[in-house]
């Protein structure tokens, strides 16, 4: 992972300008796309996935796998690049994954996936942008 971040929005009017309507829904206001909607879902390509919103490398591909969620699936994330926190919203408690360099909501991360790391990242398609290799 190599690219460097874009400079991020520092006001609500910055991010409006900068993101489309339903990726703004989605990293600014911590919505959820419809499952199986999302253009990463079946993506098999080798490369990374970086924040939509600002640029930061995220995920590496060889990380991803078919969790049969609905949403692009990742087993695994360097811990400085992402923040967690508690998401008790629609009656749940989830864990919350938010990018560690603009505050972007990506998802939420769940105990449920596959080895090495037991972890499915379950990450929204309009959070992301794929930088092929």
């Amino acid at each position: 992972m190599s690219n460097e971040p874009n400079a991020v929005p520092t006001s609500d009017e910055e991010w409006r300008e900068e993101l489309s309507d339903a990726e703004y829904r989605i990293l600014r206001e911590a919505g959820t796309e419809t499952p199986f909607s999302g253009e990463y879902v079946d993506h098999k390509a080798d490369g990374s996935y970086a924040c939509a919103g600002c640029g930061a490398e995220l995920f590496d591909s060889e990380t991803k796998f078919d969790s049969g969620c609905g949403w692009p699936s990742f087993y695994d994330v360097d811990d400085d690049l992402v923040d967690t926190r508690t998401d008790t919203s629609h009656g749940m408690r989830r864990t919350e994954v938010l990018c560690a360099d603009c505050g972007g909501h990506l998802g939420h991360v769940f105990e449920d996936g596959p080895d090495p790391t037991g972890k499915r990242y379950c990450i929204n398609s309009l959070a992301l942008e794929f930088d092929e290799e």
